[in-house]
């Protein structure tokens, strides 16, 4: 089993965290987080004992079975990604490949041309920010790891790539299995 949790989580300059009990709240440049933590895992914040004047956040199990260790496991996954949130924000970012398959922005709302006899329209979830370039390029920005990878994911799926001609939507270095064409 990984014991991946077992390292602090460092604070890096410009994020602020607080502690309460279970709950972390967490400050910084691009915005702010909170997470309710289990209750089989404990949370503290001390000095980083490397790098003086620093903080870091400890995450420690209360007990020894499986079930507190998977969640000792997650707890410092969500932690750590909530401070590279604030501090950096994630990115994921989409191409459309396919003749006359094209997107762009309307006021709040993303609007793709994906080859159906209707354009589909996407609202844009608040705390997400979405670019378009070249009208074949898509790029979802946010503080939130999860809901950026989410929201990646809902606009794939609305023309997901096919293996003949690989037309579609796809994360931008997506590898695809092209498959062969009928042979006559």
């Amino acid at each position: 089993m990984s014991r991946i949790a077992r390292n602090p989580v460092p604070v890096p300059d410009g994020v602020t965290v607080e502690l309460k009990g279970q709950d972390v709240k967490v400050k910084g440049p691009k915005g702010e987080l909170a997470l309710r933590a289990h209750d089989s895992v404990s949370l503290a914040l001390e000095d980083n004992p490397e790098k003086p004047g620093k903080k870091q956040i400890k995450i420690v199990k209360k007990g020894d079975n499986a079930g507190f260790h998977a969640h000792w496991g997650t707890t410092w996954s969500n932690v750590r990604n909530m401070i590279k949130g604030v501090h950096e924000a994630y990115s994921k970012t989409l191409e459309i490949h396919g003749v006359g398959l094209r997107a762009n922005m309307q006021g709040s709302n993303l609007v793709m041309q994906l080859g159906f006899s209707h354009d589909v329209t996407y609202p844009v979830p608040p705390g997400i920010k979405i670019a378009v370039d070249k009208q074949t390029v898509i790029t979802v920005t946010g503080v939130d790891k999860e809901k950026v990878g989410q929201v990646a994911a809902e606009i794939r799926a609305h023309r997901p790539p096919e293996p003949y001609k690989a037309k579609g939507v796809r994360y931008q270095g997506e590898y695809i299995l092209r498959k062969e064409g009928k042979k006559k």
